[in-house]
């Protein structure tokens, strides 16, 4: 067990807390659940902490669009201790509807709470997709969480995951290597822009978004779910593991922030 702490807020729909709580524990780090409304009242909190994790579900029933209401609390109570927090070298890890958070509140590409500018639009084919993919790793990207990794299969369960922005945030985002993971065809290994090895229609292939210093990261698919090799569709067929591919995205994470 390391001496890294994480925060992971709970309540008001978020219901990923159990699987995320399980996966930094099972990476050595000490995880504190906090419902919402009690870290809004002590945001000092986060000064004790190493990881901030916004977990995955339907925050606020995704009301306003998924991650807005929530975006919009943690922004108008907690603003200047989430930027001092991230100022002091916090990491921050929103794993779907805790990417679409993140995104809302504009942590995400550029690692300040500030004004928007990238969305996770509805899907493009329409509807909600409950399935798998495989991503590769983009290795010249900063982001600590994805280090050592080349290519991983993970779920998916979402209905606003599409990636967009204007052309010149895309080519700033390209410029500096802020996408560490892309969705690829499981054949070709090359990037994938049809579903379903692209699930949601994410520009540049995207499945998720870094900032500058790598510490803070958020992804559409669910490695929290992947922990164990027999959660694996396919678990039968593939190469005997110790573990599922998820969980070196985790201890990634507690042993940067050693």
């Amino acid at each position: 067990m390391s001496n890294v702490r994480v925060l992971l807020p709970t309540g008001f729909g978020i219901n990923c807390e159990a699987e995320t709580s399980e996966a930094f524990q099972r990476a050595g780090a000490k995880v504190e659940a906090l419902h919402l409304n009690d870290l809004l009242d002590q945001p000092a909190k986060l000064a004790r902490t190493k990881i901030l994790a916004f977990a995955g579900g339907f925050s606020f029933g995704d009301h306003l669009g998924a991650g807005r209401a929530l975006a919009n609390r943690v922004g108008t109570r907690m603003a200047s201790d989430l930027h001092r927090f991230v100022d002091d070298g916090g990491f921050v890890i929103g794993i779907c509807n805790g990417f679409q958070t993140m995104v809302r509140l504009g942590l995400l590409p550029g690692g300040k709470a500030e004004a928007q500018t990238v969305t996770l639009a509805a899907n493009q084919h329409g509807a909600f997709y409950d399935g798998w993919v495989t991503l590769r790793v983009n290795r010249d990207s900063p982001c600590l969480f994805t280090r050592g990794i080349e290519e991983i299969d993970l779920p998916v369960r979402h209905g606003e995951g599409r990636l967009l922005a204007e052309d010149h945030t895309l080519a700033d985002i390209e410029a500096k290597q802020l996408v560490p993971l892309r969705y690829v065809d499981p054949v070709t290994k090359q990037t994938a822009t049809q579903f379903p090895s692209n699930p949601n229609g994410s520009a540049l292939g995207a499945a998720g978004l870094c900032d500058p210093s790598g510490r803070i990261f958020g992804l559409m698919p669910h490695p929290e779910a992947f922990l164990y090799p027999e959660n694996h569709p396919q678990w039968r067929r593939r190469p005997r593991a110790q573990e599922g591919g998820g969980l070196q995205l985790f201890r990634n994470a507690v042993e940067a922030a050693c």
